[in-house]
């Protein structure tokens, strides 16, 4: 019997087990008798066990956490029927409960049905609750999903800057020699030959006058 398919129904005492749903209510069978019935929604409300919780002095904290303290605690089980000898055992067994919010109805609740999980062998124990060992294997993978997907270049683009590193510390004196190079070849040789030897028209004139 799973702890998760355990359900308490509004107006009939103990707990009950999940056998079936409807569309007009659910069919369940008594953890007290092992009678089986349909309830009728439109009577009757449904809580999963493991979706109620419990108010304490900070944060709300599920049922089976109460449950917990009380399944390791050492203390004798007191009479559901005697309000203050209840109130005095969650103050022993789960201090942080908060007793103002909480009401003896609710405790007397807790004691019973706690009964009623041990004499029936029900581990208590949520159905999403998550083991350590899955818990530290998930971060593992999630590190390693990290890594996976971290761009990593490769050979080629390694030598594709090495090479472009170089390129870069030789460009100065290339890109010089190449500059003078093709301003030369662009010169037309009659500029080149302005620039080393003048032309004597002047003269010619002068002497034609004469």
């Amino acid at each position: 019997m799973e702890y998760s398919k355990l359900v308490s129904v509004t107006g009939l005492p103990g707990l009950f087990e999940l056998i079936a749903s409807k569309n007009d209510g659910a069919i369940v069978r008594s953890l007290d008798d092992k009678s089986t019935r349909f309830v009728s929604s439109r009577v009757h409300n449904f809580s999963h066990l493991e979706s109620i919780e419990v108010y304490t002095e900070s944060d709300n904290v599920n049922l089976v956490e109460v449950f917990y303290a009380m399944q390791n605690n050492g203390e004798k089980m007191p009479d559901e029927k005697n309000a203050d000898a209840v109130k005095k055992y969650f103050k022993t067994v789960y201090p942080a409960m908060d007793f103002e919010r909480v009401y003896s109805s609710d405790m007397k609740k807790m004691v019973r049905w706690f009964d009623v999980l041990k004499k029936n062998d029900v581990e208590i124990k949520l159905s999403e609750e998550p083991e350590e060992e899955d818990e530290a294997k998930e971060e593992i993978i999630s590190e390693e999903a990290i890594k996976a997907e971290e761009p990593k270049p490769s050979k080629k683009e390694k030598s594709v800057t090495k090479e472009t590193d170089e390129t870069d510390a030789a460009a100065p004196v290339t890109k010089k020699a190449k500059a003078a190079k093709a301003k030369k070849e662009e010169t037309p040789v009659a500029d080149q030959e302005a620039l080393t030897e003048p032309k004597p028209k002047a003269a010619k004139k002068k002497a034609a006058k004469k």
